[in-house]
């Protein structure tokens, strides 16, 4: 290998394909990439995170997996620029074959370099395009191993145009949305973060993300619930495909797909809502009726999509939203209580009126749906929630601050489940539906400042610190309200929501950082969409991505 510089001016004969020709005189801008958001298609190990080619260091870099093509390493320059100049340090795992492309929205590519003859070493490009987005993007490795830069290096000028264009809005990793004041954040680098997330993304979109039985669908598929596809998996899927604009150039089409399910699998009850369960043919089942966690999540889902690319293409997600959101309202919604119901299913007189599930109390999205409508009904229905979450504490569990996985009496004095009401045993304990609240909690904790929620989620967070003695690996899975633990192990669902109320309380630095990396050192569990969205998802939140539409 030999260090060289390439103008655009004599790459005929190194097979190289300039897409345009920039004077020399305008290459003269600025470094404009150092220390902004990475992202990549892949790492080879933690050692060597997609942040390093852009930390000003040449003796760190970024290294893909090994042996695998196509490979690829993204810059958000965080607004519109003009880029004159990429220079690309190679280590000794080069590319031989590769673009360097720009985007507006991280989503639509535009080449303004290609080669098929890359021989290593330093290739300083002059290039002319217009984007957001940088990305080198590998079609052919020059070794048996994988890509690795020392440093990714873009030159060019801001626009004054800001960034996004058409696409994106809120692009992962852009953190336009910054949490309350005082919000703790996992040690180290936000690129090095963010590529975390993005790692533990591909892992689960490998896992989950399916294309089956035609008609445009995609799905998330659900291999530990009573059915193949389930609404809250859907929901979750639509949730993590919208916040992963950017990372994810497909992550529209994704979303599109799981928008054509729920259109194509209405509720029996009120098909503006989400059939709850689909076997294997993806036929709805079971009375086809609705869900409220999943239904919750198709609708914040909707309202991040249309926050993110807008509402004039196949689909008008603001008007699905508010038409879920109204069915959410009229079917899942206790008129009385202003507590959600367990799904459209139950009515007026039967036996399940008056039980909620605490798992589905998302004051975050309580806020995003009045903000969205203009319907004041959802200020008296987070209310509702925030109260009872402030009662249960207090008078069921004073020294935990845990919540039950169900909620019976809610029409006179609201109490844990006293025993088995819809699935389980420990209905009344914090199992694997309440397993979620300190995520919930401290969700809207982190994005409002509201007060009650920063309370609760405070409440929780230090009992299981100090129940744990500051040691991840000892959340059990499952606990009474009063402490005492049902099971023993460890499951992603249960740790992994704790670290988003650990970022509420600033003297839980060392607390957050060894759930992080108990999260990062966590495989994707193929066989449970459960975990592996909670963890995600969780991840999204502590990684600084997590917004309010």
């Amino acid at each position: 290998m030999r260090r060289r510089s390439v103008s655009l001016l004599g790459l005929a004969g190194l097979l190289a394909v300039p897409l345009t020709v920039l004077p020399q005189a305008q290459a003269a801008d600025g470094l404009v990439s150092t220390g902004k958001a990475v992202t990549a298609s892949s790492v080879e190990t933690s050692a060597f995170g997609a942040g390093l080619a852009v930390d000003g260091n040449a003796a760190t870099r970024w290294a893909s997996l090994e042996g695998v093509d196509p490979q690829w390493i993204r810059i958000d320059l965080g607004a519109a620029h003009t880029i004159s100049r990429v220079k690309l340090n190679w280590e000794d795992a080069y590319g031989k074959a590769y673009k360097i492309q720009t985007s507006a929205d991280g989503s639509t590519w535009t080449d303004v370099y290609s080669t098929t003859a890359g021989d290593g070493a330093t290739d300083d490009l002059t290039v002319s395009g217009t984007g957001r987005y940088v990305r080198m993007y590998g079609t052919g490795r020059g070794t048996a191993y994988g890509y690795s830069l020392w440093e990714f290096e873009v030159y060019g000028a801001p626009t004054g145009t800001g960034g996004g264009g058409g696409g994106s809005a809120v692009p992962f990793g852009s953190h336009l949305r910054p949490y309350t004041a005082g919000t703790l954040k996992p040690s180290g680098s936000q690129a090095s973060i963010d590529q975390k997330v993005v790692d533990y993304y591909n892992k689960w979109k490998a896992a989950f993300v399916r294309q089956n039985c035609g008609n445009g669908w995609y799905q998330i598929i659900s291999p530990d619930a009573d059915h193949p596809y389930v609404a809250e998996a859907q929901g979750y899927g639509m949730v993590i495909a919208a916040t992963m604009a950017g990372a994810d150039p497909d992550a529209k089409k994704i979303f599109d797909g799981l928008v054509k399910w729920k259109i194509d699998h209405p509720s029996a009850v009120n098909p503006n809502l989400l059939a709850a369960e689909q076997d294997v043919n993806c036929r709805s089942v079971n009375g086809g009726d609705g869900a409220t966690d999943g239904d919750m999540d198709v609708a914040y889902g909707l309202l991040l999509a249309d926050k993110q690319w807008g509402s004039t293409g196949t689909y008008n997600y603001k008007d699905l939203a508010l038409k879920h959101i109204a069915a959410i309202k009229k079917d899942e919604v206790n008129p009385t209580t202003k507590l959600l119901k367990l799904g459209d299913w139950s009515s007026s007189g039967d036996e399940y009126y008056y039980i909620s599930r605490t798992s589905d109390w998302m004051a975050d999205h309580f806020r995003a749906f009045r903000a969205a409508s203009g319907d004041t009904t959802w200020d008296s229905v987070r209310s509702a929630h925030q109260t009872q979450i402030s009662r249960l504490q207090s008078t069921y569990a004073s020294g935990t601050g845990l919540l039950p996985d169900f909620v019976v009496d809610t029409n006179t004095t609201p109490k844990p489940a006293p025993r088995q009401v819809l699935e389980d045993p420990n209905d009344g304990a914090y199992w694997w539906n309440a397993c979620r609240t300190p995520w919930r909690i401290a969700d809207d904790a982190v994005t409002s400042g509201d007060a009650t929620s920063l309370a609760a989620a405070r409440k929780l967070n230090s009992w299981i610190k100090t129940k744990t003695g500051g040691d991840p690996n000892k959340i059990a899975i499952g606990y009474k309200l009063n402490g005492t633990q049902i099971s023993s192990g460890s499951e992603a669902a249960f740790f992994a929501p704790f670290a988003v109320a650990a970022m509420t309380d600033s003297g839980s630095q060392a607390w957050l950082d060894a759930l992080w990396n108990k999260m990062v050192a966590t495989p994707v569990d193929t066989s449970s969409y459960f975990s592996a969205s909670i963890q995600l998802q969780v991840m999204i939140t502590a990684s600084g991505n997590h917004w309010v539409p």
